[in-house]
C-alpha cells in the first residue's frame, strides 16, 4: 500500500464518522454554553441581520460594513453544492435525511455564531491599519502558552493547503458554464482570473463592496426561481412533507437494510450535508467577520446565525423541495441533473441557463473570498509581505485552472480540510466559556440588548 492509499484510507474513515461526531459534539456544547441562543433569540438575530442588511449606521470599529463582512463570509460557503450535492441525499439516504440536515445546520448555527464572536474579541489591527482575525488569532490570543501558539500556527497552515489546490479546482468548475457558451478553459479561466485580481486587488474594502451585491442577487436569483419551481408543483408539497417527516423516523421506508443501519445512513448523509453546507466548524468566517465594524463581539456572531439560515435552511432546502415536489428523487438516473431537470421542466429550455448562471456566480464569488483568505492565512503564517506573496500565489492558482485537470485533488483537499476542523473545533471548546461571557454581557446590558431587563 502506497502513502496516496494510506492517505486515502485515513482521509475516508475521517470523513465518516469522526468529523461529524465533533462538529455535532462541539455543536451542542458551544449551543449550551451560549444558551442555545439560535433558538432563544432567533427572532432577535434575524431582525439584526435581515432586518438591517444595508443600514450604514453601526457602532463601533472595523474595516467594512457588517453586512460586508457577512457577504464576503457568505459568498465563500454558497457554493455549487448547495445545488447539486445537497438533493443527492434524496437519492443516497432517502428524503427523511433533510430532516437531519436541518438539525444539524440549527446545532451549527452555535458553532459558527461563536466562532466569529471569538475572532472579534481577538483580532487584530496589522501594520497597514486593517483589521484581521480568524480561528488561527483566536487561538493565538486566547488560549495561553505555546498551546495557542501552536494551534494558531496548525489551523492556518493546514487550512492554507487545502485552500490553495481548492482555489483551482472551483475555477475549473466556474469554467464549465463559460464552455456551455463556446467559451475554451483556458479562455475563460484567464477572464475569471482578470476578474479576481480587478477584486482582491482592492483589498477587503473591494471584496465586501462587490459581494453585497453579488451574494444577494446570485442567491435571490436561485431562491426566487426556485421557489417558482415549488409554486407550480405545490400540489405535491403535502406529500413531500409527509415522506420528509415519516421516513425520518422510519428509515426502512426509504432505504433498504435493517433499521438501526438504515437509520445511521440516513442521519450520518443528513447530518453531514447540514454540517458540510454552511462551514461552520471550519473558522473560515471568522477571517472575514474580523474585518467588521461592529460595537460587541454578539452583535457580528449573529451573522453567523444568518448565514446558516441562508445556506442550509434556504438555498438548500430549496434545493431539495425542488427535487422532491418534482418527482425527479424517484429516479436514481437523475441524482446529478435533478435540479436542472426541474428548472427545465418549469421554465423549459432557459433552466439550464439559469442553473448555469447561478453555478457561475456560486463558484466565483468562492474564488474570490478564498483568495483573500489565502493572503491572511499567509500574513499570519509569515508576515505582511507573504500575505501579499500568498494573494499573487492564489490568484495564479485560478489561471492554473485552465490547464490542469488536479485528478485526486478531492482526497488532499479533504485531507487537510479534515486537519483543519479537528483543530479548530478543539479549540472553539476550550474557549467556550469565553463565549459565554461575551454572551451573556451582551443580553444583559441594556446598552446592546433592549430586552435586557426583561431577559434576565
Amino acid at each position: 500500500m502506497n502513502f496516496i492509499e494510506i492517505i486515502t484510507q485515513f482521509t475516508n474513515w475521517v470523513w465518516n464518522w469522526p468529523i461529524l461526531i465533533v462538529l455535532i459534539t462541539g455543536g451542542l456544547i458551544l449551543g449550551y454554553q451560549t444558551r442555545f441562543i439560535q433558538i432563544r433569540h432567533f427572532g432577535y438575530a434575524m431582525k439584526q441581520t435581515f432586518g438591517k442588511m444595508f443600514d450604514s449606521d453601526v457602532g463601533g470599529e472595523g474595516s467594512v460594513s457588517p453586512f460586508q463582512a457577512a457577504s464576503a463570509a457568505l459568498a465563500s460557503s454558497i457554493g455549487a453544492a448547495n445545488i447539486v450535492v445537497a438533493p443527492a441525499i434524496i437519492f443516497t439516504a432517502g428524503p427523511g435525511a433533510i430532516v437531519w440536515m436541518w438539525v444539524a445546520g440549527i446545532i451549527g448555527q452555535a458553532t459558527k455564531f461563536s466562532e466569529i464572536v471569538l475572532g472579534i474579541k481577538y483580532r487584530e489591527v496589522n501594520e497597514e491599519g486593517d483589521y484581521v482575525g480568524g480561528a488561527a488569532y483566536t487561538f493565538k490570543n486566547g488560549i495561553k502558552g505555546n498551546l495557542g501558539k501552536i494551534m494558531g500556527f496548525l489551523v492556518a497552515f493546514f487550512f492554507m493547503l487545502e485552500i490553495l489546490p481548492s482555489i483551482t479546482v472551483q475555477t475549473i468548475s466556474a469554467t464549465a458554464p463559460l464552455e456551455q457558451l463556446g467559451l475554451s478553459r483556458p479562455i475563460s479561466a484567464a477572464a475569471i482570473t482578470v476578474l479576481v485580481v480587478l477584486v482582491v486587488y482592492g483589498g477587503i474594502q473591494r471584496i465586501g463592496q462587490i459581494t453585497e451585491k453579488l451574494v444577494p442577487f446570485m442567491a435571490g436569483l436561485y431562491v426566487i426561481c426556485g421557489l417558482v419551481v415549488i409554486f407550480m408543483n405545490i400540489q405535491n408539497l403535502p406529500d413531500a412533507i409527509s415522506a420528509i417527516f415519516s421516513s425520518a423516523f422510519n428509515p426502512q421506508a426509504a432505504i433498504t437494510g435493517g433499521a438501526w443501519g438504515a437509520f445511521l445512513e440516513m442521519f450520518k448523509a443528513g447530518a453531514a450535508r447540514g454540517s458540510y453546507s454552511n462551514e461552520a466548524g471550519m473558522g473560515s468566517a471568522a477571517y472575514a467577520h474580523a474585518t467588521a465594524v461592529t460595537d460587541h463581539p454578539v452583535r457580528q456572531g449573529l451573522w453567523g446565525i444568518f448565514e446558516v439560515v441562508s445556506t442550509t435552511l434556504m438555498v438548500c432546502t430549496i434545493s431539495v423541495l425542488v427535487v422532491m415536489l418534482s418527482g425527479n428523487y424517484k429516479n436514481p438516473a437523475l441524482k446529478d441533473i435533478a435540479v436542472e431537470r426541474a428548472f427545465n421542466n418549469a421554465f423549459g429550455s432557459i433552466g439550464t441557463v439559469i442553473i448555469a448562471i447561478s453555478l457561475f456566480m456560486f463558484v466565483i464569488s468562492t474564488v474570490i473570498v478564498i483568495v483573500f483568505y489565502a493572503e491572511r492565512l499567509g500574513e499570519y503564517l509569515f508576515g505582511l509581505h507573504f500575505g501579499k506573496l500568498m494573494r499573487f500565489l492564489a490568484c495564479f492558482m485560478v489561471l492554473l485552472g485552465g490547464f490542469v485537470t488536479f485528478e485526486g485533488a478531492g482526497v488532499f483537499l479533504d485531507f487537510t480540510l479534515g486537519l483543519v476542523v479537528f483543530v479548530n473545533m478543539i479549540g472553539m471548546i476550550m474557549l467556550s466559556g469565553e463565549v459565554r461571557e461575551l454572551t451573556d454581557d451582551f443580553f444583559t446590558n441594556p446598552k446592546y440588548f433592549p430586552g435586557a431587563k426583561k431577559d434576565k
